[in-house]
Protein backbone atom coordinates (compact mmCIF):
# COMPACT_ATOMS: atom_id res chain seq x y z
CA UNK A 1 0.00 0.00 0.00
CA UNK A 2 2.81 2.28 -0.74
CA UNK A 3 2.04 5.88 -2.21
CA UNK A 4 2.71 6.52 -5.88
CA UNK A 5 5.84 7.56 -6.59
CA UNK A 6 4.72 9.62 -9.92
CA UNK A 7 2.26 11.45 -7.66
CA UNK A 8 2.46 14.39 -5.46
CA UNK A 9 1.97 13.60 -1.82
CA UNK A 10 -0.94 13.55 -0.70
CA UNK A 11 -2.84 13.82 -3.44
CA UNK A 12 -6.60 12.43 -3.18
CA UNK A 13 -8.51 11.10 -6.18
CA UNK A 14 -11.73 12.45 -4.58
CA UNK A 15 -10.62 15.91 -3.56
CA UNK A 16 -13.39 18.18 -4.76
CA UNK A 17 -10.69 21.07 -4.92
CA UNK A 18 -8.72 19.14 -7.79
CA UNK A 19 -12.42 18.35 -9.52
CA UNK A 20 -13.24 22.01 -9.72
CA UNK A 21 -9.90 22.72 -11.23
CA UNK A 22 -10.21 19.35 -14.02
CA UNK A 23 -10.23 15.78 -13.92
CA UNK A 24 -7.18 14.38 -13.22
CA UNK A 25 -6.71 12.15 -16.20
CA UNK A 26 -2.94 12.24 -16.32
CA UNK A 27 -2.81 10.93 -12.45
CA UNK A 28 -5.15 8.20 -13.41
CA UNK A 29 -2.69 7.26 -16.68
CA UNK A 30 -0.21 6.97 -14.90
CA UNK A 31 -1.53 4.55 -12.17
CA UNK A 32 -3.28 2.41 -15.09
CA UNK A 33 0.69 1.99 -16.03
CA UNK A 34 2.00 1.26 -12.94
CA UNK A 35 -0.30 0.58 -10.43
CA UNK A 36 -3.79 -0.31 -11.91
CA UNK A 37 -5.11 -0.97 -8.44
CA UNK A 38 -3.85 1.95 -6.23
CA UNK A 39 -4.25 2.57 -1.69
CA UNK A 40 -5.59 6.17 -1.66
CA UNK A 41 -4.90 7.26 1.37
CA UNK A 42 -6.64 9.85 3.38
CA UNK A 43 -6.81 11.45 6.93
CA UNK A 44 -9.04 9.36 8.46
CA UNK A 45 -12.72 10.11 7.90
CA UNK A 46 -12.75 12.51 5.52
CA UNK A 47 -14.70 10.86 3.78
CA UNK A 48 -17.29 10.00 6.69
CA UNK A 49 -16.53 6.50 6.01
CA UNK A 50 -14.63 6.40 9.62
CA UNK A 51 -11.26 4.62 7.61
CA UNK A 52 -8.21 5.85 6.24
CA UNK A 53 -8.78 5.81 2.38
CA UNK A 54 -9.88 3.78 -0.50
CA UNK A 55 -8.63 1.68 -3.94
CA UNK A 56 -8.75 4.03 -7.05
CA UNK A 57 -9.24 1.01 -9.58
CA UNK A 58 -8.10 2.58 -13.14
CA UNK A 59 -8.10 0.19 -16.31
CA UNK A 60 -11.25 -0.18 -17.95
CA UNK A 61 -11.30 -4.50 -17.22
CA UNK A 62 -11.15 -4.16 -13.53
CA UNK A 63 -13.52 -1.49 -13.44
CA UNK A 64 -16.17 -4.16 -15.24
CA UNK A 65 -14.91 -6.79 -13.50
CA UNK A 66 -15.71 -5.05 -9.79
CA UNK A 67 -19.55 -4.37 -11.79
CA UNK A 68 -20.47 -7.45 -12.63
CA UNK A 69 -19.87 -9.09 -9.03
CA UNK A 70 -21.60 -7.94 -6.54
CA UNK A 71 -21.26 -10.15 -4.39
CA UNK A 72 -17.31 -9.29 -3.69
CA UNK A 73 -18.31 -5.77 -4.03
CA UNK A 74 -21.46 -4.54 -2.85
CA UNK A 75 -22.94 -1.22 -3.48
CA UNK A 76 -25.34 -1.38 -0.04
CA UNK A 77 -22.30 -1.74 2.56
CA UNK A 78 -21.24 1.66 1.87
CA UNK A 79 -23.23 3.31 -0.44
CA UNK A 80 -22.11 3.94 -4.45
CA UNK A 81 -21.20 7.17 -3.24
CA UNK A 82 -17.23 7.56 -2.48
CA UNK A 83 -17.01 10.72 -0.70
CA UNK A 84 -19.68 12.42 1.98
CA UNK A 85 -18.17 14.76 4.55
CA UNK A 86 -15.84 13.87 7.95
CA UNK A 87 -19.35 15.56 9.76
CA UNK A 88 -22.18 12.98 8.66
CA UNK A 89 -23.79 10.73 10.70
CA UNK A 90 -23.43 6.94 9.82
CA UNK A 91 -27.22 7.05 10.08
CA UNK A 92 -27.69 9.62 7.61
CA UNK A 93 -25.20 7.30 4.68
CA UNK A 94 -27.25 4.32 6.08
CA UNK A 95 -30.44 5.56 5.42
CA UNK A 96 -29.45 5.88 1.91
CA UNK A 97 -29.73 2.60 1.43
CA UNK A 98 -33.46 3.38 0.44
CA UNK A 99 -32.20 4.06 -2.82
CA UNK A 100 -31.03 1.63 -5.63
CA UNK A 101 -28.48 2.60 -6.32
CA UNK A 102 -27.17 2.00 -2.99
CA UNK A 103 -28.72 -1.86 -3.11
CA UNK A 104 -27.49 -5.37 -3.78
CA UNK A 105 -29.04 -8.21 -5.45
CA UNK A 106 -31.88 -9.85 -4.50
CA UNK A 107 -33.37 -6.23 -3.28
CA UNK A 108 -32.09 -4.54 -6.09
CA UNK A 109 -32.93 -7.38 -8.78
CA UNK A 110 -36.74 -6.91 -7.25
CA UNK A 111 -36.85 -3.33 -7.37
CA UNK A 112 -35.19 -2.84 -10.34
CA UNK A 113 -37.64 -5.55 -12.09
CA UNK A 114 -40.05 -2.88 -11.53
CA UNK A 115 -38.84 0.23 -12.28
CA UNK A 116 -37.27 -1.08 -15.83
CA UNK A 117 -41.19 -0.96 -16.57
CA UNK A 118 -41.11 2.23 -16.91
CA UNK A 119 -37.83 2.40 -19.74
CA UNK A 120 -38.89 -0.13 -22.15
CA UNK A 121 -37.59 0.55 -25.55
CA UNK A 122 -41.77 1.04 -25.77
CA UNK A 123 -41.83 3.78 -23.47
CA UNK A 124 -38.74 5.72 -24.22
CA UNK A 125 -40.16 5.86 -28.15
CA UNK A 126 -43.35 7.19 -26.95
CA UNK A 127 -41.62 10.22 -25.51
CA UNK A 128 -39.62 10.97 -29.04
CA UNK A 129 -42.39 12.72 -30.42
CA UNK A 130 -42.44 15.28 -27.46
CA UNK A 131 -38.57 15.64 -26.80
CA UNK A 132 -38.21 16.20 -30.15
CA UNK A 133 -40.63 19.08 -29.98
CA UNK A 134 -39.55 20.11 -26.42
CA UNK A 135 -35.49 20.37 -28.08
CA UNK A 136 -36.63 22.83 -30.89
CA UNK A 137 -38.22 24.86 -28.47
CA UNK A 138 -35.69 25.03 -25.33
CA UNK A 139 -32.82 25.99 -28.57
CA UNK A 140 -35.27 28.53 -30.04
CA UNK A 141 -35.75 29.97 -27.03
CA UNK A 142 -32.26 30.28 -26.47
CA UNK A 143 -31.64 32.13 -29.39
CA UNK A 144 -34.45 34.31 -28.38
CA UNK A 145 -33.86 35.45 -25.02
CA UNK A 146 -30.90 33.22 -24.08
CA UNK A 147 -28.64 34.72 -21.65
CA UNK A 148 -25.87 33.42 -22.71
CA UNK A 149 -25.06 30.41 -20.22
CA UNK A 150 -25.61 27.28 -22.28
CA UNK A 151 -26.21 25.84 -18.75
CA UNK A 152 -28.99 27.59 -17.91
CA UNK A 153 -30.55 27.72 -20.89
CA UNK A 154 -30.46 24.72 -22.78
CA UNK A 155 -28.42 21.76 -21.08
CA UNK A 156 -30.23 21.33 -18.00
CA UNK A 157 -34.07 22.11 -19.70
CA UNK A 158 -34.17 18.36 -21.81
CA UNK A 159 -33.43 16.32 -19.16
CA UNK A 160 -35.33 17.62 -16.33
CA UNK A 161 -38.59 17.69 -19.11
CA UNK A 162 -37.83 14.42 -19.82
CA UNK A 163 -38.22 13.03 -16.38
CA UNK A 164 -40.73 15.05 -15.65
CA UNK A 165 -42.91 13.68 -18.84
CA UNK A 166 -41.59 10.04 -17.87
CA UNK A 167 -42.89 10.62 -14.48
CA UNK A 168 -46.23 12.69 -15.32
CA UNK A 169 -44.87 15.80 -13.25
CA UNK A 170 -47.75 18.47 -13.76
CA UNK A 171 -45.55 21.24 -15.98
CA UNK A 172 -45.87 23.39 -13.29
CA UNK A 173 -44.18 21.67 -10.77
CA UNK A 174 -41.36 21.05 -12.96
CA UNK A 175 -38.99 24.16 -11.39
CA UNK A 176 -39.31 22.80 -8.03
CA UNK A 177 -37.84 19.31 -9.25
CA UNK A 178 -34.84 21.06 -10.46
CA UNK A 179 -34.38 22.88 -7.67
CA UNK A 180 -34.27 20.54 -5.17
CA UNK A 181 -31.89 18.20 -7.38
CA UNK A 182 -30.05 21.02 -7.78
CA UNK A 183 -29.67 21.48 -3.84
CA UNK A 184 -28.98 18.09 -3.22
CA UNK A 185 -25.97 17.70 -5.51
CA UNK A 186 -24.11 21.15 -4.73
CA UNK A 187 -23.33 20.41 -1.29
CA UNK A 188 -19.20 20.28 -2.13
CA UNK A 189 -19.61 23.54 -4.28
CA UNK A 190 -19.07 26.73 -1.60
CA UNK A 191 -20.23 29.45 -4.61
CA UNK A 192 -23.64 27.50 -4.42
CA UNK A 193 -24.01 28.03 -0.37
CA UNK A 194 -26.04 25.30 0.07
CA UNK A 195 -25.38 23.23 3.74
CA UNK A 196 -25.76 19.91 3.87
CA UNK A 197 -29.13 20.53 6.07
CA UNK A 198 -30.40 22.47 2.94
CA UNK A 199 -29.46 19.53 0.50
CA UNK A 200 -31.13 16.79 3.15
CA UNK A 201 -34.63 18.89 3.17
CA UNK A 202 -34.93 19.07 -0.15
CA UNK A 203 -34.51 15.30 -0.45
CA UNK A 204 -37.22 15.08 2.03
CA UNK A 205 -39.43 17.50 -0.14
CA UNK A 206 -38.94 15.59 -3.07
CA UNK A 207 -39.37 12.46 -1.90
CA UNK A 208 -42.70 14.04 0.07
CA UNK A 209 -43.52 15.03 -3.35
CA UNK A 210 -43.25 12.30 -4.94
CA UNK A 211 -44.47 10.31 -2.12
CA UNK A 212 -47.81 12.26 -2.58
CA UNK A 213 -47.75 11.87 -6.68
CA UNK A 214 -47.69 8.31 -5.97
CA UNK A 215 -50.53 8.32 -3.08
CA UNK A 216 -52.67 10.41 -6.07
CA UNK A 217 -52.18 7.29 -8.46
CA UNK A 218 -52.88 4.89 -6.40
CA UNK A 219 -56.48 6.39 -5.22
CA UNK A 220 -56.92 7.52 -9.05
CA UNK A 221 -54.67 5.63 -11.73
CA UNK A 222 -53.68 7.42 -14.86
CA UNK A 223 -52.01 5.95 -18.29
CA UNK A 224 -49.04 6.74 -16.97
CA UNK A 225 -45.43 5.58 -15.88
CA UNK A 226 -46.25 6.14 -11.72
CA UNK A 227 -49.73 4.26 -12.07
CA UNK A 228 -47.40 1.51 -13.99
CA UNK A 229 -44.45 1.49 -11.04
CA UNK A 230 -46.87 1.95 -7.74
CA UNK A 231 -50.66 0.75 -8.69
CA UNK A 232 -49.53 -2.36 -11.48
CA UNK A 233 -51.29 -5.38 -9.39
CA UNK A 234 -49.30 -8.32 -11.49
CA UNK A 235 -45.65 -8.39 -10.46
CA UNK A 236 -45.49 -6.76 -7.74
CA UNK A 237 -45.13 -2.49 -6.99
CA UNK A 238 -43.26 0.08 -5.66
CA UNK A 239 -44.56 1.32 -2.11
CA UNK A 240 -44.90 4.88 -1.88
CA UNK A 241 -41.52 5.32 -0.39
CA UNK A 242 -39.58 3.22 -2.56
CA UNK A 243 -41.10 5.35 -5.26
CA UNK A 244 -39.98 8.25 -3.54
CA UNK A 245 -36.50 7.37 -3.45
CA UNK A 246 -36.48 6.38 -6.75
CA UNK A 247 -37.61 9.44 -8.46
CA UNK A 248 -34.84 11.04 -5.71
CA UNK A 249 -32.69 8.66 -7.61
CA UNK A 250 -34.00 9.95 -11.21
CA UNK A 251 -33.56 13.95 -10.34
CA UNK A 252 -30.04 13.40 -9.71
CA UNK A 253 -29.14 10.37 -12.16
CA UNK A 254 -31.42 11.14 -14.83
CA UNK A 255 -31.03 15.36 -14.39
CA UNK A 256 -27.59 15.93 -13.61
CA UNK A 257 -25.78 13.10 -15.23
CA UNK A 258 -27.14 14.39 -18.61
CA UNK A 259 -27.24 17.78 -18.59
CA UNK A 260 -23.37 17.71 -17.63
CA UNK A 261 -22.85 15.27 -20.69
CA UNK A 262 -24.79 17.76 -22.84
CA UNK A 263 -22.84 20.73 -21.64
CA UNK A 264 -19.21 19.17 -21.61
CA UNK A 265 -20.50 17.59 -25.66
CA UNK A 266 -21.29 21.50 -26.30
CA UNK A 267 -17.86 22.67 -24.90
CA UNK A 268 -16.26 19.47 -26.60
CA UNK A 269 -17.81 20.97 -29.82
CA UNK A 270 -17.22 24.06 -29.90
CA UNK A 271 -13.11 23.61 -28.77
CA UNK A 272 -12.95 20.87 -31.68
CA UNK A 273 -14.92 22.91 -34.84
CA UNK A 274 -13.70 20.03 -36.98
CA UNK A 275 -15.91 17.85 -35.42
CA UNK A 276 -18.65 20.48 -34.99
CA UNK A 277 -18.57 20.69 -38.78
CA UNK A 278 -18.65 17.30 -39.02
CA UNK A 279 -21.75 16.53 -37.47
CA UNK A 280 -23.64 19.53 -38.68
CA UNK A 281 -23.08 17.51 -42.25
CA UNK A 282 -23.63 14.12 -41.09
CA UNK A 283 -25.47 13.71 -37.81
CA UNK A 284 -23.62 10.66 -36.72
CA UNK A 285 -25.71 8.54 -34.43
CA UNK A 286 -22.40 7.33 -32.93
CA UNK A 287 -22.28 11.31 -31.35
CA UNK A 288 -23.81 10.65 -28.74
CA UNK A 289 -21.72 7.57 -26.87
CA UNK A 290 -18.76 9.67 -27.68
CA UNK A 291 -20.04 12.76 -26.11
CA UNK A 292 -20.80 10.60 -22.86
CA UNK A 293 -17.10 8.71 -22.97
CA UNK A 294 -15.40 12.15 -23.31
CA UNK A 295 -17.65 13.54 -20.81
CA UNK A 296 -18.04 10.71 -18.37
CA UNK A 297 -20.56 12.92 -15.96
CA UNK A 298 -20.15 10.60 -12.74
CA UNK A 299 -16.21 10.68 -12.21
CA UNK A 300 -16.61 7.73 -9.50
CA UNK A 301 -18.34 5.84 -7.56
CA UNK A 302 -17.27 2.81 -5.46
CA UNK A 303 -18.23 -0.76 -3.76
CA UNK A 304 -17.21 -2.24 -0.21
CA UNK A 305 -15.51 -5.37 -0.44
CA UNK A 306 -17.51 -8.47 1.59
CA UNK A 307 -14.43 -10.77 1.93
CA UNK A 308 -10.61 -10.97 1.08
CA UNK A 309 -10.03 -10.51 -2.40
CA UNK A 310 -7.53 -9.93 -5.20
CA UNK A 311 -7.70 -7.55 -8.07
CA UNK A 312 -5.52 -5.77 -10.44
CA UNK A 313 -2.47 -7.59 -8.46
CA UNK A 314 -3.96 -5.92 -5.39
CA UNK A 315 -4.73 -7.74 -2.04
CA UNK A 316 -7.73 -5.86 -0.81
CA UNK A 317 -9.23 -6.86 2.71
CA UNK A 318 -12.68 -7.09 3.67
CA UNK A 319 -14.27 -3.96 4.19
CA UNK A 320 -12.26 -1.62 2.09
CA UNK A 321 -13.47 0.66 -0.28
CA UNK A 322 -12.82 0.69 -3.53
CA UNK A 323 -13.65 3.27 -6.50
CA UNK A 324 -14.39 2.76 -9.67
CA UNK A 325 -12.81 5.79 -12.10
CA UNK A 326 -15.20 5.56 -14.96
CA UNK A 327 -13.09 8.60 -16.54
CA UNK A 328 -9.90 6.46 -16.29
CA UNK A 329 -11.48 3.23 -17.74
CA UNK A 330 -12.77 5.72 -20.75
CA UNK A 331 -9.25 6.73 -21.44
CA UNK A 332 -7.81 2.67 -21.40
CA UNK A 333 -5.09 3.15 -24.52
CA UNK A 334 -5.91 -0.64 -24.01
CA UNK A 335 -9.51 -0.30 -25.22
CA UNK A 336 -9.44 2.76 -26.92
CA UNK A 337 -7.34 4.10 -30.45
CA UNK A 338 -6.59 7.75 -29.10
CA UNK A 339 -8.66 7.97 -25.96
CA UNK A 340 -7.48 11.52 -26.28
CA UNK A 341 -8.91 12.33 -29.26
CA UNK A 342 -13.03 13.29 -29.18
CA UNK A 343 -14.06 11.35 -32.36
CA UNK A 344 -18.01 11.67 -33.16
CA UNK A 345 -17.50 8.56 -35.12
CA UNK A 346 -15.87 6.25 -33.05
CA UNK A 347 -17.32 2.94 -33.89
CA UNK A 348 -16.73 0.86 -31.63
CA UNK A 349 -17.30 2.80 -28.42
CA UNK A 350 -17.34 0.52 -25.28
CA UNK A 351 -17.05 3.30 -22.55
CA UNK A 352 -18.44 2.82 -19.22
CA UNK A 353 -20.03 6.18 -18.94
CA UNK A 354 -23.29 4.45 -18.28
CA UNK A 355 -21.52 2.12 -15.87
CA UNK A 356 -19.42 -1.04 -15.89
CA UNK A 357 -22.21 -3.55 -16.41
CA UNK A 358 -23.45 -5.50 -13.85
CA UNK A 359 -26.98 -4.95 -12.10
CA UNK A 360 -26.37 -1.16 -11.77
CA UNK A 361 -25.90 -0.34 -15.51
CA UNK A 362 -27.65 2.97 -16.43
CA UNK A 363 -31.03 2.02 -16.36
CA UNK A 364 -31.95 5.50 -18.33
CA UNK A 365 -29.20 5.07 -20.92
CA UNK A 366 -31.15 4.94 -24.42
CA UNK A 367 -33.03 7.91 -22.52
CA UNK A 368 -29.82 9.89 -22.08
CA UNK A 369 -28.64 9.27 -25.33
CA UNK A 370 -32.06 9.70 -26.90
CA UNK A 371 -32.21 13.54 -24.84
CA UNK A 372 -28.34 13.94 -26.15
CA UNK A 373 -28.93 13.56 -29.54
CA UNK A 374 -32.29 15.52 -29.84
CA UNK A 375 -30.51 18.55 -27.97
CA UNK A 376 -28.12 18.23 -30.63
CA UNK A 377 -29.85 18.03 -33.74
CA UNK A 378 -31.95 20.59 -32.34
CA UNK A 379 -28.73 23.05 -31.91
CA UNK A 380 -27.29 22.51 -35.34
CA UNK A 381 -30.50 23.25 -37.33
CA UNK A 382 -31.53 26.85 -35.27
CA UNK A 383 -28.08 27.90 -33.89
CA UNK A 384 -25.07 26.42 -35.87
CA UNK A 385 -22.75 28.91 -35.46
CA UNK A 386 -23.11 28.99 -32.18
CA UNK A 387 -19.36 30.09 -30.47
CA UNK A 388 -17.67 29.56 -27.10
CA UNK A 389 -17.53 33.13 -25.13
CA UNK A 390 -15.87 32.22 -22.23
CA UNK A 391 -13.88 28.85 -19.66
CA UNK A 392 -16.45 26.32 -18.48
CA UNK A 393 -16.76 27.19 -14.91
CA UNK A 394 -16.79 23.60 -13.17
CA UNK A 395 -18.52 22.22 -10.33
CA UNK A 396 -16.93 21.80 -6.84
CA UNK A 397 -17.42 17.86 -6.65
CA UNK A 398 -15.61 14.69 -5.42
CA UNK A 399 -17.76 12.45 -7.78
CA UNK A 400 -19.36 14.57 -10.71
CA UNK A 401 -18.23 15.78 -13.28
CA UNK A 402 -20.28 19.04 -13.58
CA UNK A 403 -20.06 22.44 -15.56
CA UNK A 404 -22.15 25.42 -13.71
CA UNK A 405 -21.40 27.82 -16.33
CA UNK A 406 -20.45 27.81 -19.88
CA UNK A 407 -21.10 31.20 -21.51
CA UNK A 408 -21.65 30.91 -25.54
CA UNK A 409 -23.21 33.57 -28.04
CA UNK A 410 -25.80 31.76 -29.85
CA UNK A 411 -25.70 34.28 -32.82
Amino acid sequence: MSSCPALPEGFDFTDPDVYQQRVPLPELAVLRQTAPVWWNAQPHNIAGFQDDGYWVVTRHADVKAVSTNPETFSSRTNTAIIRFNEHIQREQIDSQRLIMLNMDPPEHTRVRQIVQRGFTPRSIRALEAALRDRATRIVASAKAEGTGDFVTDIACELPLQAIAELIGVPQDDRAKIFDWSNKMIAYDDPELAITEEIGTEAAMELISYAMNLAAARKECPAKDIVTALVAAEDEGNLGSDEFGFFVLLLAVAGNETTRNAISHGMHAFLTHPDQWDLYKRERPSTAAEEIVRWATPVQSFQRTATQDTELGGAHIKQGDRVGLFYSSANNDPEVFDRPEVFDITRDPNPHLGFGGGGPHFCLGKSLAALEIDLIFNAIADAVPGITLAGDPRRLRSAWLNGIKELRVSYV
